[in-house]
């Protein structure tokens, strides 16, 4: 079954994410695999700071397998059914695994990637740019700035050079 999730990146979540991708940590250890990797490359990032992606699942209760690989980072707001479940070949019984390389959410798919941001682009270039990704979002304390990018991404601390 495919299910479409929107979460939002834990408070000062965002660098401990970015690290498990880039080092292809994200979800190791689950019978998903790569999956989560994926998952990533086409999560897309409302203004709202809002992560929305389209998860393939076999398990009977949704994400039972993924549920706590995504919540060591993500707060899950919701899991709602991305098509109809009676259309679903591997549900019916029709054709086994059959989500694996089946298009039926192709166009909600489509749609998700007109919308918002690239997720991974926004959090890499936030962790690798900070200065950029704060514009006037940032919280100066001391000579430390708490960084927070325009969706409300927390993306920790840095210090300011014209500030020490």
């Amino acid at each position: 079954m495919r299910y479409l999730v929107a979460a939002h990146v834990k408070p000062g979540g965002a660098s401990a994410l970015a690290r498990a991708i880039d080092e292809g940590r994200l979800g190791q250890g689950s019978v998903a695999g790569d999956e989560y990797l994926d998952d990533m490359e086409h999560a897309r990032l409302d203004d709202d700071g809002t992560v929305r992606w389209v998860e393939v699942c076999f398990c009977p209760t949704p994400l039972a397998e993924e549920r706590p690989y995504w919540e060591e980072y993500f707060e899950l707001l919701s899991v709602k059914d991305a098509h109809s479940r009676r259309n679903c070949r591997d549900l019916n019984g029709e054709e086994a695994w059959a989500c694996c390389n089946c298009d039926c959410t192709r166009q909600l798919e489509e749609r998700l990637a007109q919308r918002g941001n690239p997720f991974l682009k926004r959090l890499r270039s936030a962790r690798t740019n900070l200065p950029e990704v704060c514009g006037g979002n940032a919280i100066v304390e001391g000579t430390r700035i708490a960084v927070h990018d325009v969706v409300g991404l927390n993306l920790g601390t840095a210090r300011s050079p014209s500030l020490q």
